[in-house]
């Protein structure tokens, strides 16, 4: 006797009229979410009528194993009969579900008796399963794709990613390719799907921009935020971001910051990105550049003076200088007055060259250069414009120390002939004739030639001699730095009579007469040693 449950005990007794008691049961497999069905067979003796069929689950209590009628179960299946009184047995199962995992009975009774199973059919509820192989790949990497239902049986099944159709099974991974997998499949009459399983695809650094607020119209002194973002997987640390100025490192870290923003920190910057994860042989992938230009108003302004020195009557010109950004569109030129009770600045003239064409005495004094743009103004220090030479006095000096020079030259070479021509004349008229006799008979031209050859040096200047010194000088010229010396070469030439006669008074006659109409010519040379 077997106790089938609280209310009701069945008989089984063998061999009663010469018939077999039997159920034939069978082990199955299912889908959750789908229907299956327990195939069962029962067989009973002749003469027997089946009243009674019953399907039972095997619980175990207290280490027992106790058949509890489907229909008292806490939260009964959605079982059904499908068999019938003369030995087909079997049960329908929908939407299985994990819960209706386990053994199961069959039993009946009949017009002389009844029957229990004695062994069971286990029915194991699996889950149609998505596989991906590896789960997590590094972009380019291989990834193999299989739906499981852990059944014996076969089961049909196709892949999708996010909604989308899968052609491929087995592919080379790539970034768009992360997602999440499942399969559906077609068990027996019903359709089912998997739980989604996710593919996660590592990659390096992409899209690595460079952002900067504000992006335009930075002024000098205001601040500047840069921030540094990726597409990485796995995303890009902290630690892992890198800032950079014209190719030299600023900083590390997704943000930088600069609160006192100076025309020093204009530059082109760029950030680099790293998770680890290389691509195409590199694992650090830069940005794009942007450009930080600092606008500021003019500074470091100077004011430079051309020609140097500033000379009387010269042009002049008076040059300001600046840096700024945007450049400098306007410049001013001042200029200090003074008077016994105060000073001010008035306004001389615009651009960026003063000129002054002929320097004078009212120009002289302190100049200032204001320059503007259109973010403000700043002044130049003041600058003295003054003159160190007048120009008359350079000009007029070589000219007058030249006529000086040719002076002093004309002089000198008056005094040396007047000196020769006082030691060559003769004492008396009564010695200039006896000599002028001696040479009477000469055939040369009766004219004395006196050549005189003076070189000076310039070395030093020669002083302008009084009549004193003249004198002196004729007499007997002492060597001296101002003696300027010279070189006479006097060439006597033989007086010619104009004929001969025998009547000596009247060769006397003629030398007499041509003594006394002797003229000596002197020539003088002069030559000034360069």
């Amino acid at each position: 006797m077997i106790v089938c449950d609280d209310h009701v005990l069945y008989l089984c007794p063998k061999g009663v009229w010469g018939g077999n008691w039997k159920v034939t049961l069978e082990n199955q497999c299912a889908l959750r979410g789908t229907s299956v069905v327990l195939k069962c067979e029962y067989d009973y003796p002749f003469g027997n009528i089946v009243t009674v069929v019953r399907w039972f689950k095997v619980q175990q209590v207290s280490g027992n194993r106790k058949l509890l009628p489907l229909s008292d179960l806490p939260s009964p299946p959605d079982f059904t009969y499908i068999g019938n009184y003369r030995g087909d047995c079997k049960l329908n199962v929908n939407n299985v579900q994990p819960a209706d995992e386990g053994e199961y009975a069959f039993g009946f009774t009949a017009t002389f008796g009844g029957f229990i199973s004695q062994r069971y059919a286990y029915l194991s509820v699996k889950e149609l399963t998505t596989v991906v192989q590896p789960s997590t790949v590094t972009e380019g990497g291989t990834v193999r794709l299989t739906c499981s239902s852990g059944c014996p049986q076969p089961v049909e099944a196709v892949l999708f990613k996010d909604g989308q159709l899968v052609l491929l099974s087995v592919f080379r991974a790539r970034i768009e390719d992360a997602g999440r997998y499942y399969c559906v499949g077609l068990f027996g009459q019903k359709t089912v799907r998997s739980a989604s399983v996710a593919l996660k695809v590592h990659y390096a650094p992409k899209k690595v921009n460079l952002t900067m607020s504000p992006s335009e119209d930075i002024i000098k002194g205001g601040t500047v935020a840069f921030t540094c973002s990726s597409d990485a997987n796995p995303p890009v640390t902290q630690s892992g971001y890198s800032l950079y100025r014209d190719g030299e490192f600023v900083s590390s870290g997704q943000n930088h910051n600069i609160s006192d923003i100076q025309p020093s920190h204009s530059g082109r910057y760029h950030c680099r990105a790293w998770n680890s994860i290389s691509w195409r042989g590199s694992s650090l992938i830069n940005s794009s550049e942007i450009t930080l230009d600092v606008q500021y108003r003019p500074m470091n302004i100077s004011v430079s003076v051309d020609p140097q020195p500033v000379v009387e009557g010269n042009s002049v010109n008076l040059t300001c200088s600046s840096t700024a950004n945007p450049a400098a569109d306007n410049y001013t030129w001042y200029k200090r007055t003074e008077t016994p009770i105060s000073s001010s600045m008035v306004q001389v003239g615009s651009g960026q060259v003063l000129s002054l064409p002929s320097m004078g005495a009212s120009h002289t004094g302190f100049y200032v250069c204001r320059v503007r743009s259109s973010l403000g103004g700043n002044n130049s220090t003041e600058v003295m414009l003054d003159m160190k030479e007048t120009l008359h006095g350079s000009h007029t000096l070589p000219v007058l120390a030249g006529i000086g020079i040719a002076f002093f030259m004309m002089l000198v070479i008056v005094l040396l002939l007047f000196c020769l021509l006082k030691k060559k004349q003769p004492a008396s008229p009564d010695t200039k004739q006896t000599d002028f006799s001696g040479i009477g008979s000469s055939s040369e031209d009766p004219y004395d030639t006196v050549y005189a050859n003076v070189q000076m040096f310039p070395s030093s200047p020669l002083p302008v001699a009084t009549a004193s010194q003249r004198d002196s000088h004729c007499d007997a010229p002492k060597s001296h730095e101002e003696v300027t010396y010279s070189t006479v070469t006097i060439k006597t030439r033989n007086l010619r009579p104009p004929s001969h006669t025998n009547n000596s008074g009247a060769s006397h006659d003629s030398r007499s007469k041509m003594s006394k109409t002797d003229i000596s010519v002197i020539y003088a040379t002069v030559t000034k040693s360069s």
